[in-house]
């Protein structure tokens, strides 16, 4: 798979609608992330923002890597390579985030 492909695959990761819902449409990743910013930024008005982007991916980040750590059984080598992290870089955010 090349890169391009790689890329196509992760924009099109979809999260299906919660079960109480009608509709048979597919949210797509990006658009949920669009929707939560959209709120956030309602909800904070005219105070100062920093760090968003950090506080954003330490929020994204943290689920996948528990994902992943648990479809690979907790191999931290396959999940390495299915992140495209090194094992070591792994390592760090499994213990930032309490998952070690």
């Amino acid at each position: 798979m090349n890169k391009l492909d790689e890329s196509s695959t992760i924009s099109n990761f979809s999260i299906a609608e919660p079960a109480e819902s009608f509709s048979q449409q597919e949210s797509t990743l990006r658009s949920e992330v669009e929707k939560s910013l959209r709120r956030y930024f309602q909800h904070i008005e005219d105070e100062p923002v920093t760090d968003l982007h950090q506080m954003v991916m330490s929020e994204v980040e943290a689920p996948l890597i528990e994902a992943v750590m648990r479809y690979t059984g907790n191999n931290q080598s396959k999940a390495s390579i299915m992140l495209g992290l090194n094992r070591g870089t792994l390592r760090t955010k499994l213990k930032l985030y309490g998952l070690l």
